[in-house]
C-alpha cells in the first residue's frame, strides 16, 4: 500500500503539531467536495454502497446553502460556512478525519517537509523583540554574518520589533521563493549603528533528527522529532556514523514525536528488526484498505542493546515503531504511555485546492494490539485525555494506569502487554513535576530563559569562544545572583516573582540556561548534552541500555 502520512494527535498544540495520515474515499468525500465547491466544476457522484442517502444529503446541503446565500438577511461568506459545515460533519466521525482548506494546506504540509526556502535562522520572541538564537550552519544568514543575540528590528522594510507579530507571522516574513532576497535591519551589542543586510533565500534543510552523538565510547543517542520525508535517510546516516565511532548500544528518543509518514517509520523500525517479521498491519472497511508491513532488509543495528524513550506526546508513526520493537522483544521501552493515535488517514486532494484527510483504517502492532485509544461522540472529551491522565495520576504513578484483562497480548518471548490505546513502556518514569510547574512553564513559555541566555552569550562571547565545549560543560555554573536577575526580568515580562517556586526549580533552571548558552556557543549537540544532566527519563534509559542483565530479564531472554 502507498505510504502517505499518518495524522498526528490533536493535543491542543499549535496548528503545526496537528497532523496527518492515510487512506480512503467514500460517500463523505463527495459531500465534502460538494460543500466546498457546490456545483462548480466537480460533478456529484453518489456512493456505490448507499447512493440514495448520499445523493439526498448532498442535495439537501446544496439547497440550504443556496437559500442562505440568496435570501439571508445579511451578507454571508458561503466558503467559510461550507468549511465549518464540513469540519462539524467530520468531527462526528472520529477525532482525526479533517478537512484542510486550500489557504491552510501549505502550513499544514510544511511540518512534513525536509527542507524549505528561507534564510535559515532560529529565533526567540521575548517582550515583542525578535532575537536570533542561532543561524543554521551553512545557511544564507550565517554566510551573511548574522550572529546569535542579534535583535531583528525590521524585515523587508517592515518593522517587527514592537509590532506584536506572532512567531508564525515572523517565520512567513523570513521565508520566500528560492533566489529572492530579503532585507533585514539588525541591532547588535557593541555596535552604535544597526546592521543593514540583504540576504538571498535558498533551500534550507529542515532536519527531523535533532541530535545524534555518543554519550560514551559505546552508547549512542539519537532523537527523532517527527517522521518527515527525509527522516529515514537522516537517521540511517546518523546511525552509520555512530557505528563507525564505536556504537554498540543505542537510546532512540521518540518523546514528543507526533508521527508523520508511515513508510519512513517502518523503514526505521526495519533497521532494528531482523528476518521478515511483521512491523505493523492496518484493518479497514473492506480488504482494499488492509495492509501488512514486514521487515525486509538487513538492518544496520539488528543486534545490540536498544532502549526507546516514549511519552504521552509520542503518537501515530512513533507508536508504530515503539509497538513493533516491544512486541518482538527487540527493545526496552522507557517513559510513559504513548498518546494512542492509531487511526489511519488518507490524504485526498480536492478540486478547490483543499485536502480531505479521511480515516480509512486502524493501526495494529504485530501482536494484534490496537494503538488507537477509545473515542466517543465528544471531541472535547477526547482532547482532554492528556489532562485527565494528569488528574488521574497516570503521569506520576504507574499503578494508576488501568488495563482491561481481555486486551492482554504477548510478545515474542511471552511477556504480557496490553492493548486499548497507546503503548505502555516496560520501565515507567514519572513526569518531572518541576519541569511542568506553573512558574517554570511561565519562564519558558514567555521566552525569558532563552532571552537571558542569549544576553549572557553576547556579553561573554569572547570568553566562551576561548573554551572548548568540554571545558565549558565541566566548569560553567549559573549563580544564585544570575537566577535573581532572571526572576526580575521575568517579573517585568509578566511572570510574577515566586521565591519558593524559584528555589524548587533552581537546579532545572540552571541546567536549562546552561543548555541555551551552549546552544548558541557550541551548537545543538552541546545543547542536548547539557540537558541530559537533568533528564530523568534519559538517565533511566542510559542505565537500562548499559545493564545487560536487566535487559535480558526485561526482554524475557
Amino acid at each position: 500500500m502507498a505510504a502517505p502520512l499518518p495524522a498526528a494527535p490533536d493535543t491542543g498544540r499549535p496548528a503545526a503539531t496537528k497532523r496527518y495520515g492515510w487512506l480512503r474515499q467514500g460517500a463523505l468525500l463527495v459531500l465534502a467536495v460538494g460543500c466546498g465547491m457546490l456545483v462548480a466544476n466537480n460533478p456529484f457522484r453518489p456512493s456505490s454502497d448507499n447512493p440514495d442517502a448520499t445523493a439526498r444529503g448532498y442535495l439537501r446541503f446544496k439547497e440550504i446553502l443556496s437559500y442562505v446565500d440568496r435570501d439571508y438577511a445579511d451578507s454571508v461568506d458561503t466558503d467559510r460556512l461550507a468549511d465549518y459545515a464540513v469540519a462539524q460533519m467530520l468531527e462526528k466521525l472520529d477525532p482525526h478525519s479533517v478537512y484542510i482548506p486550500a489557504r491552510d494546506r501549505e502550513k499544514s504540509d510544511a511540518f512534513l517537509q525536509s527542507d524549505f526556502d528561507g534564510i535559515g535562522i532560529e529565533f526567540n520572541l521575548f517582550r515583542d523583540t525578535m532575537t536570533v538564537v542561532a543561524p543554521l550552519s551553512g545557511g544564507p544568514a550565517e554566510q551573511a554574518g548574522v550572529q546569535p543575540g542579534d535583535q531583528v528590528m525590521s524585515i523587508a522594510n517592515r518593522r517587527v520589533s514592537g509590532a506584536h507579530l506572532t512567531m508564525s507571522r515572523l517565520t512567513e516574513l523570513l521565508r520566500g521563493p528560492r533566489g529572492s532576497t530579503v532585507s533585514m535591519e539588525l541591532r547588535r551589542r557593541g555596535l552604535a549603528r544597526p546592521l543593514l543586510l540583504s540576504i538571498a533565500r535558498s533551500r534550507i534543510a529542515n532536519s527531523s533528527v535533532d541530535a545524534a552523538y555518543l554519550v560514551d565510547d559505546q552508547t549512542g543517542y539519537i532523537k527523532v522529532s517527527r517522521f518527515a520525508s527525509n527522516t529515514y535517510d537522516e537517521f540511517k546516516a546518523a546511525l552509520i556514523d555512530l557505528r563507525r565511532q564505536g556504537l554498540t548500544r543505542l537510546v532512540l528518543d521518540l518523546r514528543g514525536n507526533p508521527g508523520g509518514y508511515l513508510d519512513r517509520a517502518t523503514r526505521l523500525a526495519d533497521e532494528f528488526i531482523g528476518g521478515s517479521r511483521k512491523i505493523v498491519y492496518t484493518d479497514g472497511k473492506g480488504e482494499h484498505y488492509d495492509s501488512q508491513t514486514y521487515a525486509r532488509v538487513a538492518g544496520e543495528f539488528e543486534q545490540g542493546a536498544l532502549v526507546v524513550l516514549v511519552d504521552e506526546g509520542s503518537a501515530s508513526a512513533a507508536e508504530v515503531v515503539a509497538g513493533a520493537l516491544q512486541d518482538h522483544d527487540r527493545a526496552i521501552l522507557v517513559g510513559r504511555r504513548t498518546f494512542g493515535k492509531g487511526l489511519v488517514q488518507q490524504p485526498i486532494a480536492l478540486s478547490d485546492g483543499g485536502e480531505l484527510r479521511l480515516t480509512i483504517a486502524r493501526y495494529y502492532t504485530p501482536s494484534g494490539r490496537s494503538i488507537q485509544k477509545p473515542y466517543g461522540a465528544s471531541h472535547a472529551d477526547y482532547s482532554r485525555d492528556l489532562a485527565n491522565r494528569l488528574t488521574n495520576g497516570e503521569l506520576t504513578t504507574a499503578d494508576s494506569v488501568r488495563f482491561a484483562k481481555e486486551l492482554r497480548f504477548r510478545t515474542d518471548h511471552g511477556r504480557v502487554v496490553y492493548g486499548g490505546g497507546g503503548i505502555m513502556p516496560d520501565v515507567f518514569v514519572p513526569r518531572d513535576t518541576l519541569a511542568h510547574s506553573a512558574y517554570f512553564t511561565k519562564l519558558m513559555s514567555h521566552g525569558v530563559a532563552r532571552a537571558y541566555a542569549l544576553a549572557f552569550y553576547q556579553a561573554n562571547k569572547a570568553e566562551l569562544e576561548g573554551l572548548r565545549f568540554e571545558q565549558f560543560n565541566a566548569t560553567f555554573r549559573i549563580t544564585d545572583a544570575q537566577l535573581v536577575s532572571l526572576a526580575a526580568q521575568a517579573a517585568q515580562a509578566g511572570a510574577k516573582t515566586d521565591a519558593a517556586a524559584m528555589r524548587r526549580c533552581a537546579p532545572l533552571l540552571r541546567n536549562q540556561l546552561k543548555a541555551f548558552i551552549a546552544r548558541s556557543a557550541y551548537g545543538p549537540v552541546a545543547y542536548y548534552t547539557v540537558l541530559r544532566e537533568q533528564d530523568p527519563e534519559l538517565q533511566r534509559a542510559l542505565h537500562a541500555v548499559g545493564d545487560s542483565t536487566a535487559q535480558l530479564a526485561l526482554l524475557g531472554k
